[in-house]
């Protein structure tokens, strides 16, 4: 089995990190701020695609994101979290599949964040932003993430918080399990997907069930 996990949401609580480099941005630019929920409804999507919808100009959005990252580096792992019991849906998945991490996150990053709490030797891979032309709800991510796994294994799951999760796993032909954890509603969520948890952490066990009674 291979269970393939999103961040935001999922496994981690990022917001306070990124709703202070959005703002950060917006300060270091002289630009009105967007409101806090305009910038949480969009969380999930990649960085230029938010500042876009920000109101920030196609040929400034890249400026943006670059003084965004600088800070957000700075920030992330003070200000960043491990959701409720993450850690242990991490340590369970790991004794019975093998595990990586699919986010529109910026990888580099993100992989620091992983080592930071102690748990990125449990994931055999990491697919952030910069690793493909197109990210979620693309299935590229997931299908890229799959290379670096036995081809064999047919019974992939990914874990995630919002319908970009679901829709690509539907593109890449996985499973798909929905978390509401993160920044999607239960009544979202259930449009793409019946399996549909808490959190991670419920997730997995019912994944290890699962395993064991096909066994």
């Amino acid at each position: 089995m291979i269970i393939l996990f999103d961040l935001d949401g999922t496994l981690i609580d990022s917001t306070e990190a990124i709703l202070e480099s959005f703002h950060y941005a917006f300060d270091f630019y002289g630009y009105r701020h967007p409101d806090d929920e305009s910038i949480k409804a969009l969380i999930g999507h990649p960085l230029d695609y938010m500042f876009a919808k920000l109101g920030v100009e196609d040929e400034k959005v890249w400026d943006f994101v670059a003084v965004y990252k600088e800070h957000y580096r700075e920030i992330s792992t003070q200000k960043t979290v491990l959701l409720p019991h993450a850690r242990e849906a991490v340590e369970l998945a790991a004794t019975f599949a093998k595990l990586g991490i699919v986010t529109t996150k910026t990888g580099k990053y993100s992989k620091v964040l992983m080592e930071y709490f102690g748990i990125m030797n449990k994931f055999k891979v990491l697919i952030g932003r910069e690793h493909v032309e197109h990210p979620k709800p693309h299935a590229e991510p997931i299908l890229k993430a799959l290379e670096a796994f036995d081809i064999e294994d047919k019974d992939v799951w990914m874990i995630g918080d919002t319908q970009m999760d679901m829709v690509a796993a539907e593109a890449a032909g996985v499973n798909a399990i929905a978390v509401t954890s993160g920044y999607d509603s239960r009544d979202t969520l259930k449009k793409f997907t019946d399996v549909v948890f808490n959190d991670a952490y419920e997730a997995v066990k019912w994944l290890k069930r699962r395993k064991i009674s096909h066994t």
